[in-house]
């Protein structure tokens, strides 16, 4: 039997009816690079489930080429974008927007979530500094919701950073990786109206939401940059057969298929983390997502050896580890009860 995989949750292909959808499609022809009628249906489609009727949508390949395009398309050369220090763009993506250009600032955060007084003290120091024109500006500022630790932001929060942002007329850009999952936790107070109306950029995942791969970006009011569309080819960000991420998107939008399929996430994340408080295990952090955090000794993952799969996310000072089980829209209950079996 194939070991139980928690590593991720973009570890199945695609769900079953974009692969139905895409059989169904297959020999249709059409324009590329987005410009097909899949893409301009989930178009549509997204500014109707967000209430962003004018909204600007681009279909991209993967979260990493999402985050250096948006980033370097709203950013001067001589600005950098904040991020928590946990944060994606900081941590994960190998130096992806450092690569692009733009210094990544990074601030405290507390349980992932940057603060919005964290931001406003260090814009506020930044401006009032002599020799600010020798040093990085900052231009932006990032978020992930659901941030690296699987926390998310309540509407007070984001509103809060928000308000910051405004203060200092700069853009809040909201990583979406996961959005689905965030959205549909029972702790979270926000919609996705919501969270258009609450930036300047944000994009919905497709890869670990049950698409093969791609992401939505989203500029709420029609802001997108000029040019976007060249800065996203520049990026080798651009599918020159766009409507295979378009198509997704149409499915994933469909009957609020999104919403749907990113619910049995949260439920199995759940009874994950009944799971572990029932055996003992203690949670590194209360995340109300479907990233769980186990902290485990080598006793307690000795029965897991080759039969499941997880990450170490870090080894605290006793030398028990912060673990991370991660479940998706597939996960089933069978998977779930032959990790209780194991334990």
């Amino acid at each position: 039997m194939a070991p139980l995989s928690f590593t991720c949750d973009y570890c199945e292909g695609a769900h079953p009816k974009i692969l139905q959808r895409m059989l169904e499609t297959n020999m249709i022809q059409t324009p590329g690079y987005g410009e097909d009628p899949f893409c301009a249906s989930a178009r549509e489609k997204i500014r109707q489930a967000a209430a962003c009727p004018d909204a600007d949508v681009f279909f991209l390949v993967g979260g990493t080429q999402t985050n250096a395009t948006v980033i370097d398309s709203m950013l001067r050369g001589y600005e950098g974008v904040i991020a928590a220090v946990s944060g994606h763009i900081a941590v994960h993506e190998s130096g992806a927007i450092e690569f692009g250009g733009h210094k990544v600032i990074t601030l405290p955060a507390v349980e992932g979530k940057l603060q919005a007084a964290e931001i406003e003290k260090y814009l506020k120091i930044f401006h009032a500094d002599e020799a600010k024109d020798h040093m990085v500006l900052p231009g932006m500022v990032y978020i992930s919701f659901p941030t690296e630790y699987g926390t998310i932001y309540s509407r007070s929060e984001l509103e809060a950073i928000r308000a910051v942002c405004k203060e200092y007329d700069i853009p809040l850009f909201i990583d979406g990786a996961r959005l689905g999952y965030g959205l549909q936790s029972p702790a979270c107070d926000l919609s996705l109206p919501d969270i258009a109306s609450l930036c300047d950029v944000f994009y919905i995942g497709g890869t670990k939401v049950g698409a093969f791969c791609g992401e939505a970006v989203v500029f709420p009011r029609g802001n997108a940059p000029s040019h976007f569309f060249t800065t996203v080819k520049q990026h080798g960000a651009l599918l020159a057969k766009g409507r295979l991420l378009g198509l997704q998107f149409d499915e994933l939008f469909t009957d609020g298929l999104y919403f749907e399929i990113s619910r049995n996430a949260i439920e199995k994340a759940m009874q994950l983390k009944q799971l572990f408080i029932s055996k003992g295990i203690p949670l590194y952090i209360d995340s109300p997502t479907n990233q769980q955090f186990p902290i485990m000794t080598q006793e307690d993952l000795a029965p897991l050896k080759d039969k499941v799969l997880y990450e170490v996310w870090e080894t605290l000072p006793d030398g028990r580890l912060v673990t991370r089980f991660a479940t998706s829209w597939a996960t089933s209950e069978e998977q779930i009860e032959r990790l209780a079996s194991l334990l």
